[in-house]
């Protein structure tokens, strides 16, 4: 099932990569976006998202992922600092830390699309650091 992905990363090529292995995969990129305004500005009809944490506007992706994944998009992070958000993010799958192997890319975006998919009792990546989900009740 074909998934629209929404990229958030301020570096070209590594936007790029990401959105060839997302398309290699029969999924669509609605946009790539560099900044928290970007970001907001293409979150419709996302399905999808690939979130860095520093962006051209600061440290501003966890502001993204938290408004994206309320919006019942699923989120993964990706970022060369995972520490910046060892706490997790409400609603968000985890964090996989730059720089990405692409083997390890399109096990991500697989994970995702899966997770997506409504199919949870997948195995992820071993280069994936999943944030414990939300207890029940809160």
């Amino acid at each position: 099932m074909p998934f629209n992905v929404l990229i958030v990363e301020d570096q070209p090529l590594i936007a790029l990569n990401l959105q060839d292995a997302v398309e290699e995969l029969g999924h669509h990129t609605v946009g790539i976006a560099g900044n928290l305004y970007q970001a907001l500005a293409l979150s419709t009809n996302v399905d999808i998202a690939f979130v860095d944490v520093n962006l051209e506007d600061g440290p501003t992706g966890p502001i993204v992922g938290r408004a994206l994944a309320e919006d019942d998009v699923a989120v993964l992070f990706m970022t060369s600092d995972p520490g910046a958000i060892r706490g997790g993010v409400a609603g968000a799958l985890g964090v996989i830390e730059k720089p990405v192997m692409d083997r390890d890319l399109i096990a991500a975006v697989e994970y995702v699309a899966d997770r997506r998919a409504g199919r949870t009792t997948i195995v992820p990546p071993k280069s994936l650091i999943e944030f414990d989900p939300p207890s029940a009740g809160a």
